[in-house]
């Protein structure tokens, strides 16, 4: 289904709207009132485009899920997989920090991910896995596991460390770059026995 022009300009102009001031004052601090203001929309209109401030947050995650096409190409690229993972892990971590209430939100969803990424969008666990595969094809990543679940694994390392970067409001790109070591070396090829 198509989504007719004018409903899809609105919608942007709430989720730009709903981007800006949520970095601005965060999500709490935010309501749908003021962004829709900064829309220049009414709140019904707000309303009948998104059931909720909290589906206008989620669907800002998605979108920047959804802008994954550089690191894609770097997948075809057949880059090294250990470069490919920090940069991906890094440029997250910059935007958790420049958007921490969105980000303890992508960090803690209220449901747990499943060993499956969606398949009706694209996803960050989704390009991980993705990342892992090629790490497979390369001969870093083993091979005797799931790369789901080994994406699984690895968010939720990096999500732990995320949380806690949001909580004392610091945060090291060394530190990503460690997590990133440690879980290769833990999923990384067996040497042949």
């Amino acid at each position: 289904m198509t989504i007719p022009k004018r409903t899809q300009r609105s919608r942007n102009l709430i989720l730009d709207a709903a981007d800006a001031a949520i970095r601005e004052k965060g999500l709490a601090a935010t309501s749908v009132e003021e962004i829709a203001v900064r829309a220049g929309l009414t709140r019904k209109t707000v309303y009948n485009l998104f059931a909720s401030k909290d589906e206008i947050a989620w669907q800002l995650i998605a979108r920047v899920e959804a802008a994954d096409a550089p690191y894609r190409i770097r997948i075809e690229a057949d880059e090294d997989v250990l470069l490919l993972l920090e940069s991906v892990f890094l440029d997250s971590a910059r935007w958790c920090l420049a958007n921490p209430s969105l980000a303890r939100l992508a960090l803690s969803p209220a449901e747990r991910p499943t060993n499956e990424p969606p398949t009706d969008r694209p996803s960050f666990q989704g390009l991980v896995r993705d990342i892992l595969l090629l790490g497979q094809r390369q001969g870093i990543i083993r091979k005797d596991e799931n790369p789901n679940f080994m994406a699984l694994v690895l968010l939720g390392i990096y999500g732990q460390a995320m949380l806690s970067a949001l909580s004392n409001g610091q945060f090291a790109e060394n530190e990503i770059r460690h997590i990133i070591r440690i879980v290769v070396e833990g999923i990384g090829e067996r040497p042949p026995r």
